[in-house]
């Protein structure tokens, strides 16, 4: 099994999560990234395997996909133990709507914030442009917490029993306390959750790694990963 994966993409480290926690040996292609010019040059393999150039991209045999829900999808069908989703219909459906929350409706704010890691631009009214768009993003990520934090009352894990649900709100939350975003303190069930998932060795694993690209590759943030 192959994994085409960037060095600081939610993404594919949303699926590097998922194979650890199933277990799956795999290969691990990084491809080019840079905080000035992306994920330039593209790979031919991700430019030949996604119309939309992406990562992540995963091989296993015969089978290439892309779409980091998709391939966990996959993965549950074709590796189910252990088991990432729910056994039953309604509740697979309510922590896909979870998966789909984390990946789409939290993602768009949190986009606001990503110019945080790349270099100051010379043009400093751009950037000071940028954060002022940041800080709204922040208060809709902040509500969406609110709204977490609700829906984790009385329960360690967002469907019951731990699933793609938790692993994906977990990445987007990350990525959003990475890049100097909303603070978890006054959401205690939240936090909790939080603190919970990032001692599990998968997690522990993938976040250090995160940071020490963060190191290599990114500017400084002020704030991050506040309490």
């Amino acid at each position: 099994m192959k994994l085409y994966s960037g060095p600081l993409s939610l993404f594919s480290r949303k699926v590097e999560t998922a194979l650890h926690e199933k277990g799956l040996p795999f290969e691990r292609i990084q491809v080019a990234f840079s905080q000035t010019k992306g994920y330039s040059p593209k790979h031919p393999d991700v430019l030949a395997a996604n119309p939309k150039g992406q990562v992540p991209v995963l091989v296993d045999g015969d089978l290439t996909l892309y779409d980091s829900t998709l391939i966990l999808e996959y993965l549950e069908d074709a590796y189910p133990d252990p088991a990432l989703h729910p056994k039953t219909a309604e509740a697979r459906a309510r922590c896909r709507l979870l998966d789909l929350f984390a990946d789409e409706v939290m993602l768009v704010p949190l986009r606001a914030l990503m110019h945080r890691t790349e270099p100051k631009p010379d043009d400093l009214q751009r950037w000071t442009e940028k954060e002022a768009k940041a800080r709204e993003a922040e208060a809709v990520l902040g509500r969406h917490y609110v709204d977490l934090d609700r829906r984790l009352e009385g329960q360690d894990y967002f469907c019951g029993a731990f699933s793609v649900a938790d692993l994906a709100v977990f990445m987007t939350v990350f990525w959003t306390r990475r890049l100097g975003g909303p603070s978890l303190k006054e959401h205690k069930a939240l936090a909790a959750w939080y603190a919970r998932l990032s001692e599990r060795p998968s997690f522990a694993r993938v976040t250090a790694e995160i940071r020490a690209a963060d190191r290599d590759l990114s500017a400084p943030v002020e704030g991050a990963y506040r309490e």
